[in-house]
């Protein structure tokens, strides 16, 4: 019987398919674990879920039935009188609705013998998680992402909590596991890196065949991404007289912002904005590209990426990839080997380099042979699942209980 559960705080979602393509792996390795999740995603685009999994997921209820559950729980004596006192002393407090959700999942876990739950991202979900392990003998794990380690929200289970707290810290990049350890020294032990995992045989190779050469990005609108810088670059290889077409694939909030800029340049006969795409479209969209770029910057907060799935997307489709040497990119894109790193907000050596592998289809071939290369040695999505599961093994989490 599986005996550990995935926490999410919204599953499956457009923005986060890396989740989704983990469990996926664990259903086909036979690890079909339970799936909860806090909320449930609306109004994203479709995608081709398989509705086998998406049927797994419990949903959460609202907050109004939540407190009602949790109220009868208590009275039936499901609860210990500490956890009770938990409750009655966070009262209203910031994040309250955290222990009462903690309460709900854990119930059912351990009726169901379950002694292990999972959470993505050092956020609503893992702290519900660190509620979990409080209430009940169910220890909990996270995989941190980005923004989430590297400007983490001020709540009162703070990161530090989180980490002290885990059987087992995952992340994705060497960047970031090295980034916890100096922060986190006294916890060394329990920090791990694993890549995140694609199945490189859904994916159909760039024949760098387009007449005008084809630039596609892929990511949310928002600052963190440098699509403005991408925007500017787009604007000189027009001064010079490059013939091309750009595409930045994705929804969010500087929509508008970026449009607007596009209008501003001239650069409407050759950028686009077609939105978000369903992952197979994506998938169109790079076999027929000459070239990725990832602008990445650090924005005001502090936020940045980190190991960004797009760029390992990318790789399997045999492109070369420019981008900037923010967060884990480096450990994808080698400078001269499977791409060019670029410093971030510089639109003059990013249109350079993007010109460079226009002008030399030779040399895109190349860098992107040696990025597919890359991908099947570091990415492989069997190889990463299989070393999760080793990390968070049920069996040991529940001896140790």
């Amino acid at each position: 019987m599986t005996q550990f559960a995935y926490l999410f705080e919204r599953f499956p979602s457009f923005g986060q398919t890396f989740c989704y393509r983990e469990v996926a792996e664990l259903a086909r390795q036979g690890v079909n674990s339970p799936i909860y999740s806090i909320r449930n995603p609306k109004d994203e685009p479709p995608q081709d879920w398989d509705q086998g999994i998406v049927q797994r997921v419990h949903y959460l209820p609202d907050e109004e039935q939540l407190l009602r559950e949790v109220r009868r729980a208590s009275k039936k004596g499901k609860l210990t009188e500490e956890g009770i006192g938990t409750l009655d002393e966070w009262g209203r407090r910031t994040d309250f609705l955290r222990l009462y959700q903690a309460v709900y999942v854990g119930l059912r876990l351990q009726k169901m013998g379950i002694c292990h739950v999972h959470a993505h991202f050092a956020g609503m979900a893992a702290r519900t998680a660190f509620w979990i392990g409080k209430f009940f003998p169910i220890s909990f794990s996270f995989t941190a992402h980005a923004n989430d380690i590297f400007a983490p929200r001020d709540f009162e289970i703070s990161l530090d909590k989180l980490v002290d707290a885990a059987r087992v810290v995952v992340t994705e990049t060497d960047y970031a596991e090295k980034f916890l350890r100096e922060r986190f020294p006294d916890r060394t032990d329990r920090i791990h890196r694993i890549y995140n995992g694609l199945d490189l045989t859904l994916f159909k190779p760039s024949n760098f065949a387009s007449a005008a050469p084809l630039i596609v990005t892929v990511g949310r609108l928002i600052p963190k991404k440098g699509f403005a810088d991408l925007i500017r670059a787009c604007r000189l290889l027009k001064e010079r007289g490059k013939l091309f077409r750009c595409e930045i694939i994705g929804e969010g909030p500087l929509e508008q912002e970026l449009g607007g800029q596009i209008n501003q340049l001239g650069l409407q006969d050759c950028v686009g904005l077609p939105g978000a795409k369903a992952q197979h479209e994506i998938r169109e969209h790079l076999a027929a590209a000459s070239v990725f770029v990832l602008p990445s910057v650090i924005d005001v907060d502090g936020g940045m990426d980190n190991l960004p799935t797009v760029i390992m997307e990318a790789m399997a489709a045999g492109l070369p990839v420019v981008a900037t040497a923010i967060g884990g990119i480096p450990e994808m894109v080698i400078q001269n080997e499977t791409g060019f790193l670029v410093p971030p907000g510089d639109a003059v050596t990013l249109a350079s380099a993007i010109g460079r592998l226009s002008d030399d289809i030779g040399l895109a071939r190349r860098l992107g042979a040696r990025g597919f290369q890359r991908a099947k040695e570091l990415f492989s999505i069997e190889k990463n699942v299989r070393s999760l599961l080793a990390l968070i093994d049920p069996d040991n989490n529940c001896t140790s209980r």
